[in-house]
């Protein structure tokens, strides 16, 4: 017994072990929908399941590799035990402990990547799912416009890419598969400046994630793609400046943005009609206005966490018998956390893509690696995805935001401090 129980424990600390959860994990969390769409929600939830053990093992065995103080980031933490109190106020218990266990576990598979695998392997490794990814999803979009003429709807893909979109893929919307496609981009180019990935290869990976991003005809992808743009920039003036001038450049840069989203919200009319995005602004204001006469019922606890709306559940059936409509998400996740578990929850969801995005921001503001620009680059499409759609408080999203406020805080926090000051003090015993 003793003896099997080494060789388990040999195996789950093992490379093979981690680089094999690792591409199991993405590949399950990135391509969710999918799976539920082949198979079922029960399926999806046991793959959850089944990781967040495995992972849980994984971390047992490599528990003196980790620090108790460094696990998780504290405003995690504490996210979710706001979240799992709300269920005890919930008008439904039971979907609200189920909708918990859900963020709970997709939190636990990306504490548990963040620790086995280092920045430039989970940017390999999520390269790697998201191309497979992608691939199919042209692959289904191909079949069912161009060689069938038949929309999939256990798919929701309605061959519209012979009509120039827009198109699904394997991620339910297009809006969703317009997130994907920017990260996936974010992932391909640093994959490929770190010399990690052949311009061979990553050249037509960019290319097949910006074909996507374009036929999906998301408005939002337009914003993803000039944020992201402008936070590239901004974070290579402030790696190439002079040490002594970083800091001013931080602030000015600060500034800038503060005037830019001062001057987006004045202009915001005009911006929403040269991105033709009337139609969806107008359902988005319409939810809004509808949403905000339940949060101000419960302003700081809320109604209780569901994720994803339950559709008989209350408020989110009487938000969408007076908006006439069928909303699964208040579509912005900061009004979503503001509904569901009221300003104490959205001040620490707040806190928690906050802190990690300073952190990761000043961390590759120094490093020289390219790799440390994926971290506060990703963060940045969160935050303002978050703007228009909730996929920051579900599946890939949420996985995501974990993973990197989990990578910041490994690279700068006050635990790392506390560690150093605990080694440094450990006595050296003689013949040492």
């Amino acid at each position: 017994m003793t003896t099997h129980r080494r060789r388990l424990a040999r195996l789950l600390a093992s490379v093979e072990m981690a680089r094999a959860y690792t591409t199991c994990a993405l590949l399950s969390v990135f391509g969710s929908f999918a799976i539920t769409a082949f198979t079922s929600a029960t399926t999806m939830n046991t793959i959850v399941a089944v990781l967040c053990v495995i992972g849980a093992a994984i971390l047992v065995v490599r528990r003196e590799e980790l620090s108790p103080l460094r696990v998780a980031p504290s405003t995690l933490l504490a996210f979710l035990a706001w979240t799992l109190a709300s269920a005890f106020w919930s008008t439904a218990q039971s979907p609200s402990l189920k909708a918990w266990s859900a963020l709970a576990g997709y939190a636990l598979i990306a504490v548990v990547i963040g620790h086995i695998r280092d920045t430039l392997q989970t940017v390999r490794a999520l390269g790697d799912a998201l191309r497979v990814l992608l691939v199919a999803s042209l692959i289904a979009e191909m079949m069912s416009g161009i060689l069938l003429d038949l929309p999939f709807r256990f798919l929701g893909i309605q061959g519209n890419i012979a009509h120039g979109g827009p198109v699904q893929g394997l991620f339910g919307t297009r809006n969703m598969l317009g997130f994907i496609a920017v990260v996936a981009v974010i992932t391909f180019v640093v994959e490929w400046r770190s010399q990690s990935l052949s311009a061979a290869l990553a050249i037509p990976s960019i290319g097949l994630a910006g074909f996507l991003a374009l036929f999906s005809a998301s408005p939002t992808v337009l914003v993803l793609a000039a944020a992201v743009g402008v936070a590239s920039v901004a974070l290579v003036m402030v790696r190439q400046a002079p040490v002594a001038r970083r800091a001013p450049l931080q602030w000015s840069i600060g500034a800038v943005v503060v005037v830019g989203l001062i001057a987006a919200y004045l202009l915001r009319h005009r911006i929403i009609a040269v991105l033709d995005a009337g139609s969806d602004f107008n359902t988005r204001v319409q939810l809004w206005t509808t949403l905000s006469q339940y949060t101000v019922q419960r302003p700081v606890q809320g109604w209780g966490w569901f994720g994803l709306w339950d559709a008989d559940a209350y408020p989110f059936n009487s938000i969408n018998y007076f908006t006439n409509d069928h909303h699964g998400s208040a579509l912005n996740a900061f009004f979503d956390t503001l509904l569901q578990v009221g300003a104490g929850g959205m001040l620490l969801f707040a806190l928690l893509g906050g802190v990690a995005l300073v952190r990761s921001w000043l961390v590759a503001s120094v490093r020289r690696s390219v790799v440390y620009a994926w971290t506060p680059l990703v963060l940045v499409t969160l935050a303002v995805d978050s703007l228009f759609e909730s996929f920051t408080l579900i599946d890939a999203g949420w996985f995501l935001l974990v993973l990197c406020a989990l990578r910041a805080g490994q690279s700068r926090s006050w635990r790392e401090n506390i560690d150093a000051a605990q080694t440094s003090s450990t006595p050296t015993l003689p013949g040492r």
